[in-house]
């Protein structure tokens, strides 16, 4: 008998159905030579501590670090799961071979081993590994099962996550939790100060954030600018882009304009190319969810998971914005499956027939390399649609499905064709510019049209002047052309920078804490980033849970709590965006077998040891030397006591201990 085990029901009775196993018994199908039974949650789990030894079970920083010689693993105590794990070893015991048909990941390949090993599975594992959920896939997938060891390095990968977790997290926790002790008012209780190995970063980007903002000091300056032509004109900023902050120096800038003829001194029209938006990943689709919709990552995660679930789209958990070669011969069936949902696909064929009268030769799909690129396709692809009839979404589901199939279709069109112009003026000894463009060819730009509608109708918080001008298309401009002008001084103050949202803390995760525009440089950047792709929501969501962070509208900020927390860890690898995400490419280099897993261990023995060292010999820690009852904690730039919301007013700069 051949034991399929999935990773959730709903899957299992998917591939059960394609495999002709449709004989229905408690927890488990079977038929046609198959058993197929399935995992749910986490099945299994690291020991807790004081499953080590009994005396870990103390919170005492004198038995810190706590390093298990070997880690061990169990079945999670709750009734249901205890039954479903039965019923799988049970069924792996009369098995002639096991196929893994968990969730093709990190994560999922590692719930999938840890079962079989407390199982006792001594009988060979293939390994299915498939994009999509539907027949066609399924069937394909059965058809090129490979041996569990082709992703040993993958089960490595997720087993040195999970420890490295379980070592920081678990000792930095009580090693903070002990020696800087945080009372709850309402309970009379110490905080748990939770420290997470990505948690941690992610909340020290968030408190930054908030206290550039609340230290923010905004300065007025003024902008000179003139109108010719009914077209709005800026003057050039010097090479240092100083701004003006005199409003004397100001007047007599406009003064030395005011009554003088401007003079148009080159127009330069550029025709440039605008490629279509790239394909979703998990990232960039929960960014563009919480920017057009206000869904949490949480949300889009749960949505998109649904839609793959129910056949509609691909594998959801990626990190790539490309598909392989192999998949541009099924995208024409594809279309077929979609085509009347979406007319933006009649419209292709169209602009297709229409290139055929023009050029004399047939038209095939466009083709390009910035959606098919097999060499930036590892284990899984692009999320697009799988050609299955969208019918029965729910409104939330039809959303974030049209994001996807839109996406796809663009990704077929023309590109989009635009004039950018620049003019540039001068009115004596000083330089104005001015900004449009022109869209010649829409392209892709048809398949977004009515969404592009919407949103001009709406006020778009984001979008400042300098996009205003960038949009706006110039009347004709000829060289030498003068006459007169309005000068006029604009007020203006410098802004803070933007609280995070989840769209931007998205991105911020996704780049170690860097701000990158340009879709190249944040691919590079990608391999740095804090998290995988499927965790980052989670973790937002547990600092939420956590009470670290609070949502106000979009806009995330830290609580009292979380500041408190950021304020006592000063420890630079669980505070480092950067530093947390050179951790996360060893990770990845050992999935692709280009480190070695041990070495990373002896790595996280290594640093735990000195995190928890660091804080055991801290000055901080001692009683108030003032009120005689608080605990003395660190902060940025000085010592203070834990009570100073209640008055004590004890502090101390690091400069005189």
């Amino acid at each position: 008998m051949k034991l399929c085990i999935a990773e959730k029901p709903s899957v299992g009775r998917d591939i059960a159905r394609v495999l002709g196993a449709d004989h229905a018994h408690d927890g488990f199908m079977e038929g046609n030579g198959y058993c197929v039974t399935w995992t749910f949650g986490h099945l299994c789990a690291l020991y807790e501590p004081q499953e080590y030894q009994q005396l870990w079970k103390r919170w005492d920083m004198s038995l810190l670090p706590m390093i298990p010689e070997r880690f061990s693993i169990k079945v999670t105590e709750e009734k249901g799961i205890q039954k479903q794990f039965g019923i799988i070893k049970d069924l792996i015991s009369k098995a002639d071979e096991v196929i893994n048909c968990g969730d093709a990941g990190q994560e999922g390949e590692l719930i999938q081993r840890w079962v079989y090993q407390k199982a006792g599975c001594r009988v060979p594992v293939r390994r299915l590994w498939i994009s999509s959920l539907t027949e066609d896939a399924i069937r394909e997938g059965f058809a090129n099962l490979k041996d569990q060891s082709e992703y040993q390095r993958l089960y490595e990968a997720g087993l040195m996550r999970a420890i490295g977790d379980w070592l920081l997290g678990m000792n930095a926790t009580r090693a903070y939790t002990i020696r800087y002790p945080h009372r709850d008012a309402d309970s009379e209780r110490n905080h748990v100060l939770s420290i997470g190995r990505v948690q941690t970063p992610t909340l020290a980007l968030i408190v930054k954030r908030h206290k550039e903002i609340q230290n923010f000091h905004p300065i007025t300056y003024w902008e000179l600018k003139t109108t010719y032509r009914d077209t709005l004109f800026s003057m050039l900023a010097d090479e240092d882009d100083r701004k003006i902050t005199d409003h004397d120096e100001a007047q007599k800038l406009l003064q030395s304009v005011v009554g003088k003829e401007f003079e148009v001194v080159s127009v330069e029209k550029k025709k440039a190319t605008e490629y279509a938006p790239r394909l979703f990943d998990l990232t960039s689709l929960q960014v563009e969810c919480n920017k057009k919709y206000s869904y949490s990552a949480e949300r889009t995660l749960q949505i998109i998971q649904s839609l793959y679930e129910k056949h509609l789209t691909t594998y959801p958990r990626v990190d790539t914005t490309f598909l392989p070669d192999d998949v541009y011969p099924k995208v024409p069936k594809i279309f077929q499956g979609i085509e009347s949902h979406y007319p933006q696909i009649g419209r292709l064929r169209e602009l297709m027939q229409q290139a055929k009268q023009t050029t004399g030769k047939a038209q095939k799909l466009p083709k390009s390399k910035h959606v098919f690129d097999s060499k930036k396709v590892t284990d899984h692809h692009a999320i697009i649609p799988t050609g299955q009839q969208p019918n029965t979404l729910t409104a939330e589901e039809r959303n974030v499905y049209d994001l996807v199939a839109k996406r796809f279709i663009a990704a077929f069109y023309p590109d989009c064709q635009v004039a950018n112009t620049t003019v540039l003026g001068r009115v004596e000894d000083v330089n104005f510019k001015a900004t449009g463009r022109e869209v010649l060819v829409a392209g892709w730009r048809e398949v977004f049209a009515k969404d592009n509608e919407k949103l001009k109708q709406s006020a778009d918080d984001d979008k400042d002047d300098k996009e205003d001008a960038a949009d706006k298309l110039l009347p004709s401009f000829k060289k030498g052309e003068h006459g007169e002008h309005q000068p006029a001084l604009q007020e203006r103050q410098t802004t803070p920078p933007k609280p995070y949202t989840e769209a931007t803390l998205l991105r911020a995760m996704e780049t170690a804490g860097k701000t990158v525009d340009d879709e190249q440089l944040r691919d590079a950047l990608k391999e740095n980033g804090i998290g995988r792709p499927s965790t980052r929501a989670a973790i937002i969501e547990k600092l939420f849970q956590r009470k670290y962070i609070q949502r106000e509208r979009k806009s995330l900020s830290p609580t009292l709590l979380g500041i408190e927390l950021i304020n006592t860890v000063h420890t630079p690898i669980l505070l480092s965006a950067e530093l947390t995400g050179v951790w996360e490419k060893k990770l990845r280099q050992i999935e692709r077998g280009e480190y070695e897993s041990r070495a990373f261990l002896d790595e996280l023995k290594q640093l735990t040891t000195e995190v928890v060292n660091e804080v055991r010999t801290d000055k901080a820690g001692y009683r108030c030397p003032v009120c005689g009852m608080g605990i003395i904690i660190r902060g940025r730039t000085a010592f203070g006591c834990s009570r100073w919301r209640e008055g004590c007013s004890y502090r101390e700069p690091f400069a005189q201990q």
